[in-house]
């Protein structure tokens, strides 16, 4: 695949901002010749023995760039860009012969070669004919700006030794400011390569165990991982020759659900539960009775609790707390559109006797009923609010499922963790309804499913797109359907627009202008897409509107309310709704007594 220069990017000494000049600009003779470039990258490598990285993108890594002409890592880098990083690589290895030279003590050599190595790890993300150019802060962005390796159509070269983002300088100050940071941490820490079915330590050893595990089929980390194993098997592999001996990362059992790997979702989904679930059970052989067991889940959806929980509560762990902590960097590239998690949730679990078995009726709902009360007002307080509140409080009420090994129905049948969660979120939804449109329980039943659920994917998504599997677990409890013929996607003026394998969300002004919009009376949130239309275009035919659709104006009030974001008092902004529909909300309530209370409707309802 051919490339194009489009401009250059340029920085002046002591100046801020960027100047930008066009490829015409720029002397031809001032682009070096790629013909010689791979002259010197055949020199370099005959002189070293170092070599382009021909090893191929497996599993995850392989989804697109294959296709495109790029079957191996070294595809992914420019002349240019390949020559100055084994350049990098060369410089690295001479700095260790060069210790060895003044007779440094082996775990020196070792650990300045390292760390070397991560600097040239770092700039590597950098200096990829991946990296795109982050217009909004005007900088290279690098090439992992999710968990992921996408095709993209212009790319931004970075100058090694520039004064911009993505140079060497840059990737050396991060590097040794991690180091800085970990040495004024406090006690040392002991890092062993080992497999997490089979630890290498004796029962009942460890006060805590926190990990961070792998979400199903979310991120395949061996396959990213492949990326910087090529450039650290280069300059340091040697060195470690027990972690670098393979081709790329290990992978044949890494706990993640890969279709591809496995053969089949099913083989894929059954691999992954019986190692989670022995994973989970060295975790509890080591634990100290009644030590807690930190589990961090950044998923945004439940969909992918089910096999965790099940695991959790087989292996004999009890779900005791589930806080929202703020983990992840506003802005990056993966939250962009997208509907992600600005917190991880934290699982506390901890050990619990084996054999128990509790009654969903007796024991289990009404607990359950107390947890989520609790946790949805304590969460709100707290300012925890959208898919962080809903995730938080799914979670806190596991506690009353993992607290027995078995639950059963009062006719014998058992309850499955996929059961459970569909309740838990279930009641979680009303829940926050009832805050949401600020009545009872009782109140939410009078407002109609489709109504219900607008305004829940407006708190929980806002504006985002949303997964197919995602929406179809969130839509479950509400007892609504996304397809077929009474599926909110169908219609001429559905609810949701479907696009491939995404739903969103459809507004007032995309559905206000027709004029059939809520006569029929089975929503309540048609009407009101229709009126905050014609409070926008064509006031003067509300009225006539009110006469003809007669919608429930309390139902009504509390939706434009609920929408309006200020049911709740004190929260910044309650539901991500569109600025405009935000808008049109808010001034229909300013003008309900004129609009509504004073119209024919309501006073012939007086009358």
């Amino acid at each position: 695949m051919d490339k194009q220069l489009m401009a250059v990017v340029c920085t002046k000494e002591g100046i801020p901002g960027k100047i930008y000049l066009s490829a015409e600009d720029v002397p031809k003779d001032l682009i070096p010749d790629e013909k010689e470039i791979w002259k010197r990258i055949e020199r370099l490598c005959e002189e070293t023995g170092l070599s382009v990285p021909e090893e191929p993108l497996l599993d995850k890594s392989a989804d697109q760039l294959p296709m495109y002409g790029m079957p191996t890592y070294g595809d992914m880098f420019i002349p240019r860009q390949l020559l100055t990083l084994l350049a990098f690589t060369k410089w690295v290895k001479k700095a260790e012969e060069e210790m060895r030279k003044q007779e440094f003590e082996e775990d020196v050599i070792k650990a300045i070669s390292c760390k070397l190595s991560l600097v040239l790890d770092r700039f590597a993300s950098y200096s990829t004919s991946l990296c795109v150019w982050a217009i909004d802060g005007e900088f290279i962005a690098q090439t992992f700006g999710r968990q992921a390796i996408p095709m993209v159509w212009d790319f931004a070269e970075v100058n090694p030794f520039g004064d911009a983002s993505g140079n060497v300088q840059g990737a050396l100050d991060w590097v040794l400011g991690v180091i800085k940071n970990l040495v004024n941490s406090g006690d040392p820490a002991n890092v062993l390569r080992a497999s997490a079915t089979e630890l290498p330590f004796p029962d009942n050893f460890f006060d805590t165990i926190i990990t961070d595990p792998p979400y199903y089929d979310n991120i395949s980390y061996a396959a990213l991982s492949d990326f910087f194993y090529v450039w650290l098997k280069r300059s340091i592999g040697h060195l470690y020759p027990e972690h670098f001996s393979g081709e790329l990362t290990p992978k044949r059992k890494e706990i993640v659900a890969d279709a591809k790997r496995y053969g089949s979702k099913e083989k894929a989904k059954r691999f992954y539960e019986e190692m989670m679930e022995k994973a989970l059970q060295e975790a509890w052989r080591v634990l100290k009775p009644n030590s807690p067991l930190v589990m961090i889940y950044a998923h945004k959806t439940t969909a992918g609790w089910s096999t965790l929980v099940e695991a959790l509560r087989k292996t004999g762990f009890v779900i005791q707390e589930a806080w929202p902590i703020h983990t992840e960097r506003p802005g990056r590239l993966l939250e962009i559109g997208t509907s992600a998690l600005s917190s991880s949730i934290f699982l506390c679990a901890r050990k619990r006797e084996k054999g128990k078995v509790g009654s969903y009726e007796t024991e289990v709902y009404p607990q359950l009923e107390e947890i989520i009360e609790e946790r949805v007002n304590t969460l709100l307080l707290e300012g925890i609010t959208g898919a962080d509140l809903v995730i938080a409080c799914v979670g806190a009420g596991l506690k009353a499922f993992t607290q027995f090994e078995r639950v059963e129905y009062a006719n014998g049948k058992e309850v499955t963790s996929e059961e459970f969660l569909h309740i838990v979120e279930g009641l979680v939804l009303e829940t926050i309804l009832e805050k949401l449109f600020g009545v009872s329980r009782k109140g939410v039943s009078q407002v109609d499913p489709a109504t219900r659920f607008y305004v829940l994917w407006r708190y929980t998504y806002g504006r985002q797109e949303v997964n197919s599997g995602e929406a179809i677990v969130f839509a479950y409890p509400q007892g609504v359907e996304l397809d077929g013929p009474l599926g909110l996607s169908s219609g001429r003026n559905p609810i949701l627009e479907k696009k491939g394998s995404k739903y969103r969300l459809r507004d007032y002004s995309e559905r206000g202008h027709d004029e059939k919009l809520g006569l029929d009376g089975r929503s309540i949130i048609d009407a009101l897409h229709r009126l905050l239309w014609l409070l926008e275009n064509q006031a003067y035919k509300i009225p006539e509107y009110l006469l003809n659709a007669k919608p429930d104006l309390s139902l009504l009030k509390l939706t434009a309310q609920a929408l309006a974001g200020t049911t709740l008092a004190g929260s910044k902004e309650l539901i991500s709704t569109t600025s405009d529909e935000k808008a049109l909300c808010e001034r229909l309530l300013v003008n309900w007594k004129n609009l509504i209370e004073e119209s024919p409707l309501f006073s012939s309802k007086k009358t």
